[in-house]
């Protein structure tokens, strides 16, 4: 796959993968070279036993003993107390999130706001990192190193076709017909996903002075003042666990734009460095972050 970009300022640059196998990233601004570590596991993976990949208790030791991950920690106390954040809850497993308006400017150079979480996803059954998310008939997710509390902490981390509510299948093919404009995907009800343009907003929110750094947790290598919080939640990439607290990459409701649809999702990432608004292809079996948008 190829096709990683970035986009700083409102300028934006392609770059193109020296090799049409594997997705390079070391050449995109704010990236990291991945390519060494890309696993040549195919979503052909997906005939595995399921009933090996569900795991309705996670490997935590004395969970009993767990203190839920305080999720204010995040934000700052500012706009905790002006009010900006508020709560609600996703009545499919009784979990609060924290959300905000934050208004910015388009694409076009026009105003425009977007009602967004302020923290990643949370919902599913377990699903051991070595594993495909193949069970239609539920969500599933993957905790960072198998650990439902990074789940906790940083949300859960889904395949593609998952994320967007599809059949596993459609990691394997082309389903972009399947995606509808305002794309629910797993988020909750009266929310949807996350968009490339609903994700410019947030980087050119008003106040922002730091571009994406604005856009990042104090703790992510960021200043956080749109109040967006991206952490580093780390990701699956070829069913292995990566760089916690590093970096963080969530799935776009739409297939990639490289050579090979099939297998490719439009995503977009962060490092704890990066100064660009990143973005790329790459494959749909990785598993990834997700923010929902609340419906207007």
């Amino acid at each position: 796959l190829s096709g990683a970009s970035a986009e700083s300022n409102g300028s934006s640059s392609s770059v193109r993968s020296s090799s049409s196998a594997e997705p390079a990233l070391s050449s995109a601004e704010g990236g990291e070279d991945l390519s060494s570590s890309i696993s040549a596991k195919s979503s052909s993976s997906s005939a595995k036993s399921s009933s090996s990949a569900k795991s309705s208790s996670s490997s935590v030791s004395s969970s009993s003993e767990y203190k839920p991950y305080n999720h204010q920690k995040v934000f700052s106390s500012d706009s905790l107390l002006s009010g900006a954040y508020k709560q609600f809850i996703d009545e499919r497993n009784g979990r609060k999130y924290y959300y905000l308006t934050i208004n910015g400017e388009d694409k076009d150079g026009k105003p425009a706001s977007v009602t967004v979480m302020a923290e990643n996803l949370n919902i599913g059954i377990d699903v051991a990192g070595g594993e495909d998310q193949i069970d239609d008939s539920k969500i599933e997710r993957y905790c960072y190193n198998d650990d439902t509390t990074n789940c906790d902490k940083y949300g859960g981390l889904y395949q593609w076709a998952e994320a967007m509510q599809l059949p596993s299948e459609c990691n394997a093919k082309s389903c972009a017909d399947q995606i509808k404009p305002n794309h629910r995907g797993i988020c909750p009800e009266g929310w949807r996903l996350l968009t490339y343009d609903d994700f410019y907003i947030v980087v050119h929110a008003d106040g922002n002075r730091h571009g994406v750094e604005d856009v990042r947790a104090m703790g992510f290598g960021g200043y956080n003042y749109s109040g967006y919080s991206l952490i580093g939640a780390g990701y699956n990439w070829g069913y292995k666990f990566r760089n916690l607290n590093e970096s963080a990459y969530w799935h776009y409701p739409e297939e990639g734009h490289s050579n090979d649809v099939n297998i490719a999702a439009f995503v977009g990432y962060q490092t704890n460095s990066s100064t660009a608004n990143s973005f790329q292809d790459t494959y749909k079996t990785n598993g990834f972050s997700i923010r929902c948008v609340k419906l207007d």
